[in-house]
């Protein structure tokens, strides 16, 4: 099984939230864990947004955005895949960036896991396999 994971799926697994067993169990079943190359930016901005708000320590961060790096073992390069994320976020009417998460998920036969209700929805309305 191919899994994808979006950036809100893999915080919930780094700071043990409500949904990282589930999360976790699935990336441990994979085999294979895929995302689109935007990921490692916007993980590092999401734990940048933790440190900047007080809400973990500098060291803590760096930890997850690494951990969450590890999680991958395939990038897929956001350049032969922007125009398909472009148009499927006019069709959806929905951020491009989780447009990148839908489509290599799409075009790999994979599960999406993600945080993320308004992906979810829409991914199921595609009919894309979804753990939320």
């Amino acid at each position: 099984m191919i899994v994808v994971l979006d950036v809100s799926g893999a915080v919930e697994i780094l700071l043990h939230r409500g949904k990282a067993d589930k999360f976790d169990k699935i990336l441990q079943e994979a085999s294979e864990v895929i995302t689109p190359d935007l990921y490692v930016s916007e993980l590092t901005n999401t734990l940048w947004k933790y440190y900047t708000h007080k809400m973990l320590n500098l060291e803590d961060c760096l930890t997850h955005v690494q951990n969450g790096i590890d999680y991958i073992s395939t990038f897929t390069d956001s350049k032969t895949i922007w125009q398909e994320a472009f148009s499927e976020g006019i069709k959806n009417n929905h951020s491009i960036y989780d447009m990148f998460y839908m489509v290599t998920a799409r075009r790999n036969n994979a599960i999406l896991v993600t945080n993320d209700s308004d992906l979810t929805t829409i991914c199921k309305n595609n009919k894309i396999e979804v753990c939320c």
